[in-house]
């Protein structure tokens, strides 16, 4: 069943989501087209280095990153963790094995890029004479059979090489990819619509705009139609079934009785 979009609403603005490499929000985009048709999704492309001061900035209402965030001005969600692997020349004698472990790269010299999203002091390995500066720097340096590099497999897959291959590594740290925004008492009514949607909630339980609405229209057709009065009727009092009248006298039979002659 599909979700049935709102109205366009006269007031309608964009949501700029910036992301940076190696993320994919087109799952989360297809959502957002289906449930908020009226209000354009921006991409907005981001390095690490730039990506929360573009939050903070104002240059987007919010941003797919990975983590740690810079200060505790923004606030974040952890989505997923992405797998780590080694990127490593074709004719490496480490591309016949399924998985490494640390270990196996005590005598390789292992790059440490700058803009490293593994959040370790130093990789395994021996370490470079020069950090490069970005992780497309080193992965051309792998690629000039100047060390390997261990990084997130979608930064693998990003700078994907016919000479380069890749081996996934266990034991290493892995990358968390989250969604973050400016921190505020109450995040804005576009950033929870998102929100809802990179956590999975169903249209009817997402909060925001979209929320507020169905609930209004939900109101409305519920409201339920006054009472009718009984003639005669005292208001807030419920009314109660007359009982007939017992004993000999007046107009009504006596238990178990016949009614009077009239004479």
């Amino acid at each position: 069943m599909t979700d049935s979009p709102l109205a366009p609403a006269p007031d309608s603005t964009s949501f700029r989501l910036a992301y940076v490499p190696g993320v994919t929000p087109s799952k989360w985009v297809r959502i957002w087209e289906q449930r908020l048709p009226d209000v354009p999704l921006r991409l907005v492309q981001a390095t690490p280095g730039e990506v929360c001061g573009l939050l903070r900035d104002g240059g987007a209402d919010a941003a797919l990153l990975r983590l740690p965030v810079d200060g505790e001005d923004l606030s974040a969600i952890p989505l997923y963790e992405e797998t780590s692997v080694v990127i490593l020349p074709k004719d490496h004698h480490f591309a016949a094995a399924e998985e490494l472990v640390p270990e196996d790269l005590a005598e390789e010299l292992v790059l440490h890029p700058l803009d490293d999203t593994l959040g370790w002091e130093a990789p395994p390995g021996l370490p470079a004479f020069q950090r490069p500066e970005t992780t497309a720097d080193a992965v051309e340096l792998v690629a000039a059979g100047v060390g390997l590099l261990v990084a997130p497999q979608s930064l693998a897959r990003l700078h994907h090489r016919k000479d380069l291959t890749y081996r996934t590594i266990d034991g290493v740290p892995q990358s968390r990819v989250a969604l973050s925004w400016p921190r505020a008492e109450e995040a804005p009514d576009l950033v929870e619509e998102f929100i809802g949607i990179v956590r999975g909630r169903t249209v009817n339980s997402t909060r925001g705009r979209r929320a507020e609405a169905q609930k209004g229209q939900k109101a409305v057709k519920a409201a339920p139609k006054p009472a009718k009065k009984a003639a005669g009727a005292k208001p807030g009092r419920s009314q109660k079934p007359v009982k007939p009248a017992k004993g000999k006298g007046g107009g009504a039979a006596g238990r178990g009785g016949k009614p009077r002659r009239g004479r």
